[in-house]
């Protein structure tokens, strides 16, 4: 299960990198070649990109704490560190004084 949304994890990152890198910048880049038509059919492009965009990065966060959620069972749990140095303590030989 883990493998699985691993492998979907790293397919929905990829996508939405290119979705991310298709959609058209609205800094307008000095307005060079842009005309009306231009501009109703970019909004048009752009509205659907960015919906898919918005789609894809709420299943890649799904995904990602779906993943965190089945690692998490995986996780055995720990002690303090402080409660094995107290148990070691006990154990430990005494130093013997300098009778000089």
């Amino acid at each position: 299960m883990e493998n699985i949304l691993l492998i979907i994890n790293i397919i929905l990152a990829i996508l939405l990198v290119m979705f991310v890198l298709f959609q058209k910048s609205e800094g307008g880049a000095l307005g060079i070649g842009v005309s009306q038509e231009n501009f109703m059919f970019s909004r048009s492009s752009g509205n659907f990109l960015t919906k898919a965009t918005a789609i894809i990065a709420t299943l890649f966060i799904i995904c990602s704490l779906a993943l965190t959620i089945v690692s998490r069972g995986d996780i055995a749990p720990t002690s303090s560190v402080l409660d094995k140095i107290e148990e070691n303590s006990d154990e430990a030989p005494e130093i013997p004084e300098n009778n000089n």
